[in-house]
């Protein structure tokens, strides 16, 4: 079994102005280097997308870009360190508001991944498809970074499982294939869609209950 891992927020730590503060989502508020620099990444990738096109984005010029941003690797980085500290700061307070009972927090988890890949899909995208482009560098921060929202998951899934409230007799796949589903939202769903953000994660909370195999009640 995995050990325990703290997720870095205690649920004492939460306070009562905060609370459900991981479901809320305005306008993403980039400098303007790095959201132009999404905005071409998620339209034509990091190899397809040169540094005049984002300064022209940015309404900059190609050394005033510089002055903020080195190179287009550091723009990268510099936007993916951000994804990720945004999904790993909602994911961890989504858990420590659910309380002690894995299933709350197996709801919570989910509901805030599919949160996340829904109303911050670019980000999201340009995270998934271009960890190629990262330099050794930073991969590895990166890559941890993604290990560690894998084991919010894996944790979860096991305590169910030693509760007795999940079957699965697999819970290390039944985690991946959750946080899978969760992350392939960012491939298709629209907000203006036809499928509604609430609807999806009603209908996603009862794939992600089925796939570990919940003993109670349907999803909420």
């Amino acid at each position: 079994m995995l050990e325990p891992m703290s997720s870095g927020t205690d649920e004492t730590d939460v306070r009562p102005d905060s609370l459900g503060q991981w479901r809320d989502y305005g306008a993403e508020e980039l400098p303007v280097p790095l959201a132009a620099a999404l905005a071409a990444f998620a339209e034509h990738g990091y190899h397809g997308t040169s540094v005049r096109e984002i300064a022209a984005r940015a309404n900059l010029s190609v050394p005033g870009l510089y002055h903020h941003y080195p190179s287009k690797q550091s723009l990268l980085q510099g936007l993916l360190e951000r994804t990720m500290t945004d999904l790993l700061s909602r994911s961890e307070q989504a858990i420590a508001e659910a309380g002690d009972q894995p299933v709350d927090q197996f709801d919570a988890v989910v509901e805030s991944l599919l949160r996340f890949h829904m109303y911050r899909r670019e980000q999201a995208f340009v995270g998934s498809t271009e960890i190629r482009s990262l330099e050794d560098s930073y991969k590895q921060t990166y890559i941890g970074h993604r290990d560690r929202q894998q084991h919010m998951v894996d944790e979860i899934v096991f305590a169910g499982v030693e509760a007795g409230d999940f079957a699965t007799r697999y819970p290390k796949d039944a985690s991946r294939a959750v946080a899978t589903m969760c992350v392939g939202v960012s491939t298709w769903f629209k907000l203006d869609g036809e499928l509604g953000a609430d609807e999806l994660i009603a209908r996603n909370l009862q794939i992600a209950r089925e796939t570990v195999g919940y003993r109670g009640a349907s999803a909420r």
